[in-house]
């Protein structure tokens, strides 16, 4: 009797805990799951980038998912803002697979298990959200553009705002580490990452520059004028924007603390809440908000933060004048070649090195400029010469930059953008071959 007492009692605590696990991961119900084919027609209407598009079913004014390509035949599963009243609206503000686009008959499905999938037609998986067996019960899009997996509870499994592209919606946010940056489109035509990152540090937002032949990306921009902490770190950083007074700016928290803020950026005359933040190809950071007028609405840049008329000088930007350029006032003004400084053209280039050898190379002096990275870091504290054998010694160096009044040394591994300074203490050494 004891026996099958006991037999009784381990079946019920095996069904329990079978049960318990079956809770645990909750299956979609058949009708929340989907499965759409990039196929039939494509739209009609003018979009950004000039792309073709299909959009799917799947919207909440004035968002949209769809799927669109800028090349035949390579397309990115994406989230699009605007409404129909108007042609010109129609802007992409969340990308899936950028980078590694999908073809003809490709499928984006939420299976039973609650993983969402963007597939070829062969049925390799390009992208998904790794929440199979997670207790996902529905999918959902919701007003803000947050496109969010759900459980039970309605607890967000996985979100698409912890997976930003080159665009902040309202309130979407960044986080220090992880995927949760910005990072630049490369052109208009060709969707892969761009050379420029947004990434919330512990002590404020930082504007970087990846070149081929830097190492590391390079800083050229950081919020100080926006916001910035003394003390602990940041959390995170989030787009807002007040529906009475249409300010548009951040809030800010500081992580293990009490200690919050926020900062108002941009001031537009109408309702700001179809706005978004955008980290541009060029690396500016621009805020697009669209207003409704007799026109039936349009999009308009309500801030840019590298501009003459704001923050700080088109010159910082370092893609501005090309490969090589003397910057001033927001304008390209010269091609510092060796011979002398020449009318600027986009075809300006210092001469490439070849060779490492240091008796096949020299260096020319440029006065009065600061390279883009001398702004936001703070240089090593050597002699000139030494910084000049630093830059002698590296293979990757193409010239170094140095303020004699500090005895900061900065060693270049692009030239791009040179800001042109009244302070003739600033210099720039351009490393040139000897023929």
């Amino acid at each position: 009797m004891t026996f099958l007492l006991h037999l009784k009692t381990t079946f019920l605590t095996l069904l329990f805990l079978s049960f318990s696990t079956f809770i645990a991961h909750s299956l979609v119900p058949q009708n929340e799951t989907f499965k759409f084919v990039n196929s039939g027609e494509l739209g009609p209407f003018i979009v950004e980038y000039g792309a073709d598009y299909r959009m799917i079913s799947i919207f909440n004014s004035p968002f949209q998912v769809g799927f669109y390509n800028t090349t035949p035949n390579a397309f990115t599963l994406a989230l699009r803002i605007g409404l129909q009243r108007s042609e010109q609206l129609f802007r992409w503000v969340w990308e899936a697979n950028r980078g590694n686009p999908v073809g003809e008959n490709a499928t984006f499905s939420l299976g039973v298990d609650g993983n969402l999938v963007l597939a070829n037609e062969d049925g390799r998986i390009v992208w998904q959200t790794n929440t199979s067996n997670k207790g996902v019960v529905a999918f959902r899009l919701l007003s803000n553009g947050n496109i969010v997996l759900i459980d039970s509870k309605g607890n967000f499994v996985w979100q698409s705002f912890d997976h930003p592209t080159d665009t902040l919606l309202v309130d979407q946010y960044l986080k220090p580490n992880g995927p949760s940056k910005l990072i630049s489109r490369l052109s208009e035509k060709e969707n892969l990452n761009g050379p420029y990152s947004l990434v919330l540090e512990p002590k404020g937002l930082a504007l970087y520059y990846k070149s081929q032949n830097s190492p590391r990306p390079i800083l050229y921009w950081f919020s100080s004028d926006w916001f910035s902490i003394e003390k602990g770190s940041l959390e995170n950083v989030t787009l807002k924007s007040d529906l009475d007074t249409f300010e548009i700016g951040f809030d800010f928290f500081v992580a293990n603390s009490s200690t919050f803020g926020n900062r108002i950026i941009g001031r537009p005359v109408n309702n700001s809440t179809l706005t978004y933040l955008r980290l541009g190809i060029d690396g500016n950071i621009k805020f697009h908000t669209y207003f409704l007028d007799v026109r039936d609405g349009v999009w308009q840049v309500t801030y840019t933060l590298f501009d003459r008329d704001f923050d700080e000088s088109e010159c910082q930007l370092p893609q501005r004048c090309g490969k090589f350029g003397l910057c001033e006032e927001n304008q390209c003004v010269g091609c510092p070649l060796e011979n002398g400084i020449f009318g600027w053209s986009n075809k300006c280039s210092a001469k490439p090195i070849a060779t490492c050898k240091e008796s096949e190379f020299h260096y020319y002096k440029i006065e009065g400029v600061e390279h883009y990275m001398s702004k936001y870091t703070n240089g090593d504290s050597v002699s000139e010469a030494n910084c000049g054998n630093k830059c002698t010694k590296d293979c990757k160096c193409v010239g170094y930059f140095y303020h004699k009044d500090k005895s900061r040394c900065w060693i270049a591994y692009d030239l791009q953008t040179l800001t042109r300074v009244p302070n003739t203490t600033h210099v720039g050494f351009i490393k040139v071959p000897n023929k």
